[in-house]
C-alpha cells in the first residue's frame, strides 16, 4: 500500500484541497485542519492503514504537515 498516496487522498477528502504540492504546509496554521477535522483524519487513517492513533496521544507538532503525517503513519505501521 502506498502510504503517501493514501494519506494525500484522506487529506484531500477531509480538507478539500490537494496537498501534493504543499507537503510541508502547516495544516493548522493555514486553517486547513481544526480539532474536528483532526479527529476525522485520525479515524480515516486508522481505518485505511490499520493503525492506532489515539487522540489522547495526539501531538499537533507531529502531525502538522502532510510529510509529517505520512512519516507518522509509516512509523505506526511498524
Amino acid at each position: 500500500m502506498d502510504v503517501k498516496a493514501g494519506v494525500l487522498e484522506v487529506l484531500n477528502n477531509i480538507i478539500g484541497e490537494d496537498m501534493a504540492d504543499q507537503m510541508d504546509e502547516n495544516l493548522f496554521d493555514s486553517g486547513l485542519l481544526d480539532s474536528m477535522a483532526t479527529v476525522e483524519l485520525l479515524l480515516e487513517l486508522e481505518g485505511r492503514f490499520g493503525i492506532q492513533a489515539p487522540v489522547s496521544e495526539f501531538n499537533r507538532e507531529d502531525w502538522d504537515t502532510a510529510n509529517k503525517i505520512i512519516a507518522k503513519v509509516e512509523s505506526l505501521m511498524g
